[in-house]
């Protein structure tokens, strides 16, 4: 086996095949020459974003250039190692490695998500408490210009410290991503803690050495870095949208700076396609959820889907995917509401709603196969006025697994709708397939209801009138 061996994540919507509430049998078949269609639109659409041929009119913008990307990298790097972009990303890495302790990374909706769901799904539960030979020499990381929450920013400069760094242990650094760097959220962050960075770093050392920009080849980011003088600077491709840049340098440098396989996370993510290209409906993961979940939409009203997350180290993932499907499909008046949950914690809020509550919801589990850790056990004691010596022998994954079972059990017992998604465990590989079928999953679903799923012009009424306020 090579080191990029892996097993690959599958669905399982048998869940889902309930009389009266869910679906029969045969409406996945029935459905399954619109959804090749749709494939086949969705891969027509990079032969056109590649041709950079003139776009028609309902498919401008057409940022299909995520769907090829992880290919496009693999191959870049199989062919110009260290000098492609892969091998640039781990050589700055390496570097920015060396001369800090802590990393901000500053960003906001998919400019920050994909990483943040990488850093919490593959890396130690409390990583920013290890000592530094316990993260592998990588630094702690912090997620900020995602708010403007005027505590919270205070309270990292606070951890950060505001005074001069006298040694690595002490000195910090920020990777700044925004295309255009006109995002307010973002640029006020990037001026405030470079301002505190400037401080910190006083006359010893240069500042653009600490600073890391992933941005376009031109806008306001783009200069104020050259402005002071960031020694490397990546650039998201055009054709990509920020919700669908997880794997270029927006999600991959975060990652390799955290000591993560970004090559597994794209070998993975490239297997993704080609069973996405390759699979018929019935064992094409891809297809097979959008049609489960606009089966469950058209024909049972399921408008809220429930991503049901069964690892603390998911809640990021599912809240990317939340973003997602709201920015790609939720248009002219369509498109589901995603809710993202964490079980069993969820379970004591949000699970009565779920079981007793109105008949909308598709719950899609996402379960972990396989913990990353040995299996910790209740074990013996003493002390046995809890009454759990009679399950000592149990361990956590046996509670989780019988969670799972318990809870699916009864919602088929009430005829509500589940399906599973399983990961065999929670590492680059099984993240790197979850990103690239979400994204497909989503684009194909776009062209089979008639949304175009790039673009997000929702989001700019808040921008607008959010400026023309602060200006008044």
């Amino acid at each position: 086996m090579s080191e990029h061996d892996f097993q690959p994540i599958t669905y399982d919507p048998r869940g889902v095949y309930l009389p009266g509430t869910g679906l029969e049998p045969g409406d996945l078949a029935a459905l399954a020459p619109r959804l090749e269609a749709a494939r086949a639109e969705t891969l027509a659409d990079v032969d056109l974003w590649q041709s950079h041929g003139p776009v028609p009119k309902e498919k401008d913008p057409l940022d299909a250039g995520f769907l090829t990307l992880p290919e496009r990298l693999l191959a870049d790097h199989a062919e110009n190692g260290a000098r492609s972009e892969v091998g640039r990303i781990l050589a700055t890495a390496n570097r920015f490695n060396e001369h800090v302790d802590r990393a901000v990374v500053l960003g906001i909706g998919g400019s920050y998500m994909g990483a943040k769901a990488l850093f919490d799904s593959c890396c130690h539960s409390y990583h920013n408490e290890l000592s530094r030979e316990a993260r592998r020499h990588c630094p702690r990381i912090y997620f900020e210009g995602n708010n403007v929450d005027n505590d919270a920013s205070q309270g990292l400069l606070d951890l950060l410290g505001r005074g001069p760094a006298t040694d690595r242990d002490h000195r910090w650094g920020i990777l700044v991503i925004s295309k255009s760097g006109g995002t307010l959220e973002t640029a006020a962050a990037f001026r405030i803690y470079l301002n505190s960075l400037r401080t910190s770093l006083g006359d010893t050392h240069k500042l653009g050495d600490f600073v890391v920009p992933v941005t376009g080849p031109s806008g306001k980011l783009y200069d104020l870095s050259q402005a002071i003088g960031c020694p490397e600077m990546y650039y998201i491709p055009d054709g990509v949208g920020g919700r669908f840049s997880v794997l270029t340098a927006v999600g991959l440098l975060p990652a390799a700076v955290l000591g993560l396989d970004i090559l597994k996370l794209l070998t993975a993510a490239a297997d993704m396609n080609r069973r996405f290209r390759e699979l018929p409906v019935g064992q094409n993961p891809v297809l097979d959820y959008v049609g489960i979940s606009h089966l469950m939409e058209v024909k049972r009203g399921a408008t809220i889907r429930v991503l049901s997350t069964w690892s603390k180290g998911l809640e990021s993932a599912g809240l990317w995917y939340d973003q997602l499907l709201s920015e790609s499909l939720g248009k002219r008046e369509h498109g589901a509401t995603p809710i993202t949950v964490v079980n069993t914690r969820d379970l004591h809020s949000r699970g009565q709603q779920h079981q007793e509550g109105r008949r909308d919801k598709l719950i899609t589990n996402v379960i972990v196969d396989q913990p990353r850790r040995a299996p910790l056990a209740i074990g013996m004691s003493e002390l046995d006025q809890d009454k759990l010596n009679e399950i000592g022998n149990k361990t956590l994954p046996d509670i989780l697994s019988a969670a799972i079972r318990g809870t699916n059990e009864a919602y088929a017992e009430d005829r509500r709708p589940t399906a599973d998604l399983h990961l065999p465990r929670l590492d680059e590989a099984a993240l790197g397939q979850y990103f690239q079928m979400m994204m497909l999953a989503t684009v194909v679903e776009g062209r089979l209801i008639g949304i175009n799923p790039y673009g997000q012009p929702g989001v700019e009424g808040y921008k607008k009138h959010m400026n023309k306020n602060l200006r008044k």
